[in-house]
């Protein structure tokens, strides 16, 4: 290990890899420090938690400061899924397929006690969590959760962005996740 590899450096780097005018790393690194860096989010907001998320991207808190500044409102061009507030069963599939229309790797944050667990909706007509439809990689809690929660949550789907690996997704535990939620 080198001197410059400690646990605050984003970037692995090995022993005599640093010289005058050039650094050297491993890919996986890279990428995942460019994954981390450039997260393009799509707010799936249906109620209170959407008004919290707003003030996340406003001048105050400024969720643009971790690479997210550019929402995107196309699944296909989207890798992290925010869901807010409260999933009623009939949207529940709607739900399910914007989360297929997304290319992977994808990441999905359930923001507030709705998403997370139908909040104080104990219905028949409300979904009592997204995790019933779709894995999800962060929970945030919350009725509604405030802007620094929605950033904290945020800067966990970064860490799992930078430190994933690039085979993950190929593993056969992965896709036994994917086939208990019914998707290929």
């Amino acid at each position: 290990m080198s001197k410059t590899d400690n646990n605050n450096s984003p970037i692995y780097m090995p022993d005599d890899s640093v010289g005058k005018g050039y650094m050297t790393t491993r890919l996986d690194r890279i990428i995942g420090l460019a994954r981390k860096n450039s997260l393009w989010p799509l707010p799936f907001a249906t109620s209170c938690c959407g008004i919290e998320f707003m003030a996340t991207m406003a001048a105050h808190y400024d969720l643009g400061r971790f690479g997210m500044e550019r929402l995107s409102f196309s699944p296909r061009q989207s890798d992290m899924l925010m869901v807010m507030g409260t999933i009623s069963k009939k949207l529940g599939p709607v739900l399910k397929e914007v989360y297929l229309q997304m290319a992977e790797p994808r990441w999905v944050m359930a923001i507030g006690a709705c998403a997370s667990s139908g909040g104080i909706f104990d219905t028949y007509s409300v979904l009592q969590g997204i995790d019933r439809i779709i894995p999800v990689d962060v929970y945030v809690p919350g009725c509604p959760p405030r802007p620094e929660q929605i950033i904290d949550g945020a800067m966990k789907i970064q860490e799992l962005a930078h430190n994933e690996s690039l085979r993950r997704r190929n593993l056969p535990e992965y896709q036994e996740l994917l086939s208990k939620y019914g998707i290929k």
